[in-house]
């Protein structure tokens, strides 16, 4: 597809991933900031070799991006949509290199285009379209170095893989799965050439400063997984594990399926059987350590780029290979609204009630503590952070001494959209234990606090006996909104030091 330049890309496959970007780029502010790019957002102002829960890919990228464009919802949204852009090229470009023609990369780039978690990951600022953007390129370059010989798509696969874990650790798990199986197909000489590990070295390179990092930080990457297990995957099952995996493509199921078929059953690609092998340990080895059903996300370009060259294979009418990618792009529309936020808050509410009361159908609304609510998780928590904002900047604007005031606020999210979207207040950056946000606290202040902009849930009691004057200054009062409940509180007048409060609050933490 690329041969002879970008004056060669096929011009419908263009028109597909135009169309994508587009799509996104017209429904980007039917709501607002995530929780997650609020936090992501952040570390971009903090750049660092590495943070508490993620590596630090994520927060170079939002580093650069709030250097060209600011702290915009629409930059952030661009940026996502245009990687899903490229994402099509690659995905279409597998289908050709598992010897499809050209009509199998027009059906990757559509099985792309109508799967629900391509539609949600691409339109939001996360490591996660990161993550399935880099593991598509590493096994795109597995790909092409199997079919030309040439040594330098070890060189570029080693690199890539050092760019997939400075974004997510996850990605080892595809690494080992390929150090596993590999020795045991007839690609095994792999390990004779010494450009695979140039490769290597190459990918080390790039991962090692956050290795260095994680270690001289004690390694909260550790910290994290044990808290992911005892607060979030201790819900997860068997039943939602594999459920979602054909939930997440949605309609897409009908390549990723295919996908995998064709990889492990086809004699045309036995060559490429072991990256079915491969997605099989990834998807078991994830089921066996209790991870979030989105974790296989990297694979699923690949099946799907798959499934494109399996349905060329099997269609040879002429009137099927037409109308196939029609209907397939007919039946996904009615499951646009649960991949994009094509209406606004209201109409997304309404799109659910109506699928639960019709259809007994409450998919997708399902939080990670296993309740189930009006909008799906990743709505909800795209809903009430300028409210946030606001109230916070009424609560600041009552202070007479700023100096001596600080703004504290319980999670990541609070801290993030008081940091991000408080800027056009001109607010300062939020104070919190959360997540990174725990590195960047101060540890003493200049002057004696006698202001305390407070953001919670709930008001407690060490800061009630801490204050004798405390206003409640505004809630969240959206039921829709992950943060509904949650207040801002002004608290002043101190009746003893809050400096000597902080300092024995903050002394076990690092």
């Amino acid at each position: 597809m690329f041969k002879g330049g970008w004056k060669r890309v096929d011009p419908v496959i263009l028109a597909i991933a135009l169309l994508n970007i587009a799509i996104r780029l017209l429904v980007y502010d039917n709501l607002e900031y995530h929780r997650d790019e609020l936090l992501y957002l952040t570390l971009g102002q903090h750049p660092d070799f590495g943070y508490a829960t993620v590596p630090p890919l994520i927060g170079w990228v939002s580093w650069l991006l709030q250097h060209v464009f600011a702290n915009s919802l629409f930059a952030i949204r661009l940026s996502a949509s245009l990687l899903g852009g490229v994402l099509i090229f690659l995905a279409a470009s597998i289908a050709r290199e598992l010897g499809g023609s050209r009509y199998a990369a027009i059906l990757a780039a559509t099985g792309l285009t109508v799967s629900g978690f391509f539609m949600r990951t691409f339109f939001l600022f996360h490591p996660v379209h990161l993550e399935i953007f880099l593991w598509t390129l590493c096994l795109l370059m597995v790909i092409k170095f199997i079919n030309t010989g040439r040594n330098s798509f070890l060189i570029y696969l080693g690199l890539a893989a050092g760019f997939a874990l400075l974004n997510k650790y996850l990605a080892g798990l595809l690494f080992l799965g390929l150090l596993v199986i590999v020795p045991f197909t007839r690609h095994r000489n792999i390990f004779a050439n010494k450009h695979f590990w140039f490769g290597l070295i190459a990918g080390g390179l790039v991962f090692l400063p956050n290795l260095i990092w994680q270690g001289v930080h004690g390694f909260p990457v550790f910290s994290h997984i044990s808290e992911l297990y005892d607060t979030q995957l201790v819900h997860m099952n068997a039943g939602v594990f594999f459920t979602d995996q054909l939930f997440l493509p949605f309609t897409g199921s009908i390549f990723t399926i295919a996908g995998l078929v064709f990889l492990l059953a086809s004699r045309e690609v036995s060559r490429f059987r072991f990256l079915g092998l491969l997605s099989i340990f990834v998807i078991l080895s994830l089921f066996v350590l209790k991870g979030k059903s989105y974790y296989t996300l990297g694979i699923m370009p690949l099946f799907i780029a798959s499934g494109g060259a399996a349905y060329d294979r099997w269609f040879r009418n002429r009137i099927l290979r037409i109308a196939f990618p029609l209907v397939v792009m007919l039946v996904a529309i009615p499951g646009i609204p649960a991949g994009l936020p094509v209406w606004d808050k209201d109409g997304l509410v309404t799109y659910y009630s109506d699928l639960e009361e019709k259809y007994g159908a409450d998919f997708g609304r399902r939080f990670e503590d296993g309740t189930i609510h009006s909008l799906p998780q990743d709505y909800a928590d795209m809903i009430g952070w300028e409210v946030f904002a606001m109230l916070t900047d009424s609560a600041y604007s009552l202070i007479e001494d700023k100096s001596a005031a600080l703004i504290y606020a319980e999670n990541y999210g609070q801290a993030g959209a008081v940091t991000i979207i408080g800027k056009k207040y001109g607010l300062p950056e939020a104070v919190s234990f959360h997540e990174s946000f725990r590195y960047w606290f101060p540890r003493e202040f200049p002057v004696e606090i006698k202001s305390l902009v407070y953001i919670n849930h709930t008001l407690g009691e060490d800061v009630e006996e801490l204050f004798a004057n405390i206003r409640l200054i505004g809630k969240i009062t959206d039921p829709d909104a992950r943060e509904y409940g949650a207040a801002v509180y002004l608290c002043e007048e101190p009746v003893t030091s809050f400096n000597d409060f902080w300092r024995e609050r903050t002394a076990g933490i690092r």
